[in-house]
């Protein structure tokens, strides 16, 4: 769109036109291509400055709270291998069974009571068969009593002080409850078992079993020791036998080769000795044919009468 200018009348009589309309159109602030010219640093302080702060605090807490729900997630994941460790940790150690005999200890009694036998007798100095058997049966149960006793008295400790410090699992802690209570409540039955048999016996009979115990467990380590010196002693035998077997064998070998190489040198001679035979008997008789040929020779050319006349002529 274009704008028409003032005119004026020069005294000289010229005329010219006044475009300082057109001047006010124009921005001081664009160069020659018509592009304005704008100060980079005055803008961004406007941007910054025309930023609502309450973005800020947004961010910041939600790059909190995405740190915080990390960390959480990292200690639980922690905490749950933590747990599910001690959880799985000897999780068969207080998995604990009375042993058979208990059960082979009442059905002796229940035997014993039908043929009138009668708990709280003393046995005396001539204790009767039924005493005798039920007695047998009781310490049977106690010794074999033993080692579920000597476990528990032995984890007892560790298991107090990891409970105390919060370092088993509840179900860990749990299980060996159950077992030390099975195990006190063997004790006392046996206790309480061994004084019906013999008022008294309960002071002694755990001690008394410990040592059978042990002179058992002492007799089967000699007898596994004298099993395996056994074994290494019938495997010293084999090994001598074999070593004197090989020691044999290798003996025959060697003279069935001497023999075998003496026979081959024998008919290998044998052969050759054939084989001159053969030669010279051949021979002879290439020269009995010579003699033969040079006599029919002789024979043809020879003889009474000369060669016949007119044979040349």
């Amino acid at each position: 769109m274009s704008t028409t200018g003032e005119a004026t009348v020069n005294p000289d009589g010229s005329t010219t036109f006044d475009d300082a309309g057109a001047d006010a159109n124009f921005d001081n602030t664009t160069d020659g291509s018509g592009i304005p010219n704008m100060d980079e640093e005055t803008t961004a302080e406007e941007i910054i400055k025309g930023t609502d702060p309450a973005l800020y605090l947004a961010i910041a807490v939600v790059c909190f709270a995405v740190i915080f729900v990390f960390i959480q997630i990292r200690k639980k994941r922690k905490s749950d291998e933590i747990d599910s460790f001690f959880s799985n940790l000897d999780g068969d150690k207080f998995n604990l069974q009375l042993p058979g005999s208990v059960d082979e200890y009442y059905e002796v009694k229940e035997k014993c009571e039908k043929a009138g036998w009668e708990p709280g007798q003393s046995s005396g100095a001539q204790p009767s068969p039924h005493h005798r058997a039920l007695a047998q049966a009781l310490m049977k149960r106690c010794i074999d009593d033993i080692p579920i006793v000597t476990h528990i008295q032995r984890e007892s400790p560790g298991m107090n002080k990891l409970y105390s410090q919060s370092m088993c699992s509840v179900k860990q802690w749990k299980s060996y409850q159950a077992a030390e209570a099975m195990v006190s409540a063997e004790v006392e039955e046996v206790r309480a078992e061994a004084d019906e048999i013999e008022p008294g016996w309960s002071q002694v009979i755990w001690r008394q079993a410990m040592q059978y115990s042990q002179m058992l467990k002492q007799k089967e380590e000699q007898a596994k020791k004298a099993q395996a010196e056994q074994q290494r002693a019938i495997a010293a035998q084999q090994a001598a036998a074999n070593e004197k077997n090989n020691a044999e064998k290798a003996k025959y070998d060697a003279i069935k080769a001497k023999v075998d190489a003496e026979k081959a040198r024998l008919a290998n001679a044998d052969q050759a000795e054939k084989d001159r035979a053969a030669k010279a008997e051949k021979a002879a008789q290439e020269l009995l044919k010579a003699e033969e040929r040079e006599k029919q020779s002789k024979a043809a050319f020879g003889g009474k009468g000369g060669m016949k006349k007119g044979f040349l002529g």
